[in-house]
């Protein structure tokens, strides 16, 4: 057996001063950076520590996101091996950035994600795929400029194995052959809303590149002429047809292939099947785990009712684990088909399903006791006996969605915690959750995400239980849930470090010591708080100092909020992606100091009583991030038509809203119960 021979210490970096980590090998220098991969606050720390680690640091890069494309020259020089180039926060690249990077990383390139991305043409992706040879994976999405032209040049691309299109609509089934041609590698294929591409483009794909797994055809013109073909793709694992008007149960009927590979088939939103064409589709197949048919044919004659005759069409498939039937008409004889499928189901969405009652969902989760994930968001007509039943058959239940079913008493959700101890995720939104119950879901010590809103028997007693005994929680929704106050989000945020998003919207108890009891949540990274009137720049400062990963912010209708709340977001929350300022007392000075933040991207700023023209237009050519703007109608003739052509030709889009200015009511309620993400700004 050969020995290797110890290799010395070699320095870092060509600089020659002393510097104790010069002892570090190359090996081991990049191994600590493995393990900081995850945190781009720790890995920019690591590199700033020495010249040596700065060095080590830029030729152990793979993955890069810039914020920005023109820091883009400056990256090419630093980072020499990346493989993994995201551009999705750079609306703006043209063909000589591609041209840059095909040139640069022409060796190590193997995925780019352009999906936000416009103003490059064919030249450029053609430039870019000859050269780089080793791209594995493209994303495209949202990019209607791109013609067959383009489609010409991705053919290029003959190592290609993931290539997403979705809403290119301008690409047709000349471009696809050429892609099916030139791509014989593929392995996962998107054509979402590829309006142009009909049964030619899909035939020739199916024909062309056997090797496909994963294929999303939903939306297009496709009738059965392009399944038969489809079908006898042998590795296809994924397939769907979501939205797919043109199949019908009479043209399923004419099929003559099966697919024996297939493992999951979305045919949701398809109007024009229904059992009778499902059974002819999924005949022969022997691997299928899960099925999706929510929201068949609810507007024509055909209603999307889960029968028996629907049922028995999965009896074959003893692998299947995964039905969601969401937003169809549930009958008993498709109730009782169900429990007696032969599989080991372990999802169930029956989300807004008309039809069923407690003893339909009874009998249902006796017989598939393993369940993992419920879903029964809407169903109205269930009561405490199907909770009783569910937390008594489904123990190992990990997620759980029950929003708005109200005749589910407060008593139930007791036995929620009672018995399902493992349960990771509980929507009760809209429900007569009471603190006793939120008591008993605290023994859940796994539970991530946790919904309560639009709660209004809760309170601090039972949330400050929950904060002390649920510390894995990352998601907490207390929208308009009137009753909690500084002392239950305190107990969240001493007790949940590992919170990532929290929504206390409409809650007028909540104050600045919320949010400084949340600027110990160093994790976070979504905080909505609009309409909450009592907060102010105070509490906000203390988010902006405590928690740096924020990307989202919401405190529209703050009206406590002014510019000194805008300076330390500007200082220290250099992550922020997206805010809606709508209603606050921001002023010139304070939009101008946010549009330092490199990051952010997407800012909503309705009814500023303290903007002007003349700051609004500032902010504007500061920001350089920017890609989406909502505005009030009534600033569009007073801006430059300068500013916003050079904005719009820098990839942002505006939105101009003629909204009058609307007060907040006594209760902060407003006409809708909808979630806030919901809202219209």
């Amino acid at each position: 057996m050969k020995t290797q021979s110890k290799r010395r210490p070699q320095p870092l970096s060509p600089d020659s001063s002393p510097n104790p980590f010069d002892i570090l090998t190359e090996e081991i220098v990049c191994k600590i950076l493995d393990h900081l991969h995850n945190d781009p606050f720790a890995t920019k720390a690591f590199s700033l520590t020495s010249k040596a680690f700065y060095f080590i640091e830029s030729r152990h890069r793979r993955i890069l996101k810039p914020l920005r494309p023109e820091l883009l020259p400056r990256i090419f020089h630093r980072y020499p091996f990346v493989s993994h180039l995201d551009l999705s926060m750079c609306p703006r690249v043209d063909d000589n950035r591609l041209n840059v990077i095909s040139s640069t990383w022409k060796a190590t390139l193997q995925s780019i994600n352009l999906s936000r991305s416009r103003f490059f043409t064919n030249a450029g992706l053609s430039s870019l795929f000859v050269n780089c040879s080793g791209l594995v994976e493209v994303d495209l999405c949202n990019a209607t400029q791109l013609t067959d032209l383009a489609a010409s040049a991705i053919a290029e691309a003959k190592n290609l194995e993931r290539l997403s299109l979705a809403r290119c609509k301008s690409i047709t089934d000349m471009g696809i052959g050429c892609i099916a041609v030139g791509c014989r590698k593929l392995t996962s294929l998107c054509l979402k809303w590829c309006l142009r591409v009909g049964d030619l483009g899909v035939e020739l794909i199916a024909l062309k590149c056997k090797q496909i797994r994963s294929l999303d055809l939903s939306y297009l013109p496709i009738t059965e002429k392009s399944l038969n073909s489809v079908l006898q793709l042998q590795h296809l694992e994924d397939l769907v047809l979501e939205g797919c008007h043109g199949i019908d149960d009479d043209g399923l009927s004419t099929l003559d292939q099966s697919c024996k590979s297939l493992k999951m088939l979305n045919l949701s939103n398809c109007q024009n099947v229904t059992h009778t064409g499902l059974s002819y589709l999924i005949n022969g197949t022997e691997q299928l785990q899960q099925i999706i048919l929510a929201y068949g044919s609810s507007v024509s004659p055909k209603l999307p009712k889960v029968t028996s005759d629907l049922v028995k069409c999965l009896n074959a498939y003893s692998k299947l684990q995964s039905i969601k039937l969401d937003g169809c008409t549930v009958t008993w004889s498709g109730i009782k088909a169900m429990a007696s499928l032969n599989a080991p189901v372990k999802e169930l969405s029956l989300s807004k399903c008309l039809g069923l009652t407690d003893d339909g969902l009874s009998f249902l989760v006796q017989s598939h006791k393993d369940l993992r994930k419920l879903d029964i968001t809407c169903c109205r007509k269930i009561t405490y006996t199907s909770i009783d039943i569910i937390t008594n058959s489904c123990t190992s239940l990990t997620s759980l969605r029950m929003e708005s079913c109200s005749l589910i008493p407060k008593e139930a959700f007791v036995l929620i915690g009672a018995r399902c101890s493992f349960l990771e995720e509980l929507d009760a939104t809209d429900n007569e959750i009471d603190d006793e119950g939120l008591k008993s879901i605290s023994r859940c010590s796994k539970l991530s995400i946790l919904k309560l809103g639009i709660c209004s028997n809760i309170s601090d007693e039972g949330l400050a239980k929950v904060g002390s005994s649920c510390s894995m929680l990352k998601e907490v929704d207390l929208y308009r849930s009137v009753a909690i106050s500084d002392e239950g989000i305190a107990a969240i945020g001493e007790g949940c470090p590992a919170l990532e998003m929290i929504n206390i919207a409409y809650n007028d108890k909540i104050r600045d010591n919320s949010l400084i009891s949340l600027s110990k949540c160093r994790l976070l990274k979504a905080l909505e708080i609009r309409g909450c009137l009592g907060v102010s720049s105070i509490g906000l400062s203390a988010i902006a100092v405590g928690c740096k990963q924020l990307t989202v912010l919401d405190i529209k209708k703050c009206f406590n909020i002014n510019d000194n709340g805008m300076l330390p977001l500007a200082q220290f929350s250099q992550n922020l992606k997206q805010i809606n300022l709508s209603y606050c007392s921001v002023t010139d000075v304070g939009l101008v100091a946010l549009a330092s933040i490199s990051r952010l991207q997407n800012m909503t700023i309705l009814h500023l009583a303290g903007l002007t023209p003349n700051g609004l237009a500032a902010a504007l050519l500061a920001c350089r991030a920017l890609t989406k703007v909502k505005l009030h109608a009534s600033f569009r003739p007073l801006l430059p038509q300068s500013i916003l052509g050079y904005m719009e030709a820098h990839g942002c889009v505006f939105h101009w809203r003629d909204k009058a200015f609307q007060e907040m009511d006594p209760k902060g309620w407003k006409l809708h119960f909808g979630r806030s993400s919901s809202e219209v700004p």
